[in-house]
């Protein structure tokens, strides 16, 4: 076959370093994530959706054939750092050092859309921990919260 196809969707979820509410502005917030979007495309992963919180983030990108999950997240994330520290000038800005990247199928890509654009109204009710430690749940990964929490 001549020709290399994918449709990889992923849903990955990272936060400020010790989680820092650092996105408290709604327009920050909003840049921020138009931001994210304007990096995953530059890495030829399209965004689907981005959004979140205070603390942290929720992106629904497809995944290109020729990046890693790992370099994809590194490289959103010091992009995304720079910008945040030299153009917006919050000089001590820094996401936490791990994430949590899942797989979804084409069959529940609207629903993951929907979760991620009631981000706002989903926690007020629910931390970012508990969160996190329901996504880990519903996808089987062991989260050892030992190493999760900085």
């Amino acid at each position: 076959m001549p020709q290399s196809l994918s449709n990889v969707l992923i849903h990955t979820v990272f936060s400020t370093k010790n989680r820092t509410p650092a996105f408290t502005d709604h327009t920050l917030r909003t840049e921020t994530h138009s931001y994210l979007a304007g990096v995953a495309k530059t890495l030829d992963c399209f965004p689907i959706s981005i959004g979140g919180v205070e603390d942290h983030v929720h992106l629904l990108t497809t995944l290109s054939r020729t990046i890693t999950i790992a370099d994809f997240i590194k490289e959103t994330k010091r992009v995304t750092t720079n910008w945040l520290k030299k153009e917006k000038q919050i000089e001590n800005f820094q996401w936490q050092a791990g994430y949590g990247c899942f797989s979804v199928s084409e069959s529940n890509r609207e629903s993951v859309i929907q979760y991620i654009t009631n981000q706002e109204e989903h926690h007020k009710t629910m931390s970012f921990q508990d969160e996190y430690r329901k996504i880990c749940e519903k996808y089987r990964v062991n989260l050892n919260e030992k190493f999760v929490w900085e």
